[in-house]
């Protein structure tokens, strides 16, 4: 590379993240700052790099969207037998990154991961649009293609298929939800002295601690 990246920077000049401004609960604070990311980010507010880990401990991540935030967590969709989907049957401690550089944030999200039920996933899965459904089904996700065309064609095949029928979810097609057990906020602010506030879950509730930049 010939161009010089490493004087790359720019200053950022928002808002203070202060403890007495901002909620004890840090799901509270999560819908604040997605709520206002999806407001002012146009493209992809609810992308999340998903980080796992494989059976040689070796990390993995990836960007997927968010589809739900209940109480219990932070939902996602994808194939079950892809790599992430084996990556986390062998080991289901994960993290979310989220990052909306227009707004100078980030939130880092770890946790547990499971299954979501099969009704939800169903649902979910009914919702989507029927172009998503037959690539869904077309698709062995993670494995190798001899070629591009051979994708085209088996969605053509399936469109045939199901013409006149819906489009049944496939049996290795599903839903994922993160119970996170720990949440950091990461706010931009002149001269590299950012805020963040780390939220950890105990017993008794969550904890919040201020960490250096």
């Amino acid at each position: 590379m010939n161009r010089d990246i490493s004087s790359i920077r720019r200053d950022y000049q928002f808002e203070d993240l202060l403890e007495e401004s901002t909620p004890n609960d840090p799901l509270q604070v999560f819908d604040e700052w997605l709520n206002k990311a999806i407001e002012t980010c146009p493209e992809d507010p609810t992308a999340m790099t998903l980080s796992t880990v494989d059976q040689n401990n070796k990390p993995h991540a990836r960007v997927v969207l968010l589809k739900q935030r209940s109480e219990e967590g932070f939902s996602f969709f994808t194939n079950y037998s892809s790599n992430k989907g084996e990556q986390i049957a062998h080991n289901n401690n994960a993290c979310l990154t989220f990052f909306w550089p227009s707004l100078s944030r980030q939130v880092r999200i770890e946790g547990q991961i499971k299954k979501l039920s099969r009704n939800i996933s169903e649902a979910y899965f009914l919702s989507r649009p029927k172009g998503s459904q037959l690539a869904a089904m077309a698709s062995n996700q993670s494995q190798p293609v001899a070629h591009r065309e051979d994708l085209h064609e088996s969605v053509k095949r399936l469109e045939q298929e199901y013409v006149n029928s819906s489009i049944p979810c496939p049996d290795n097609w599903g839903g994922y939800i993160l119970e996170a057990d720990y949440i950091e906020f990461w706010q931009g602010r002149p001269s590299r002295l950012h805020d963040r506030l780390s939220y950890e879950k105990k017993d008794d509730g969550w904890v919040r601690t201020r960490l250096a930049p």
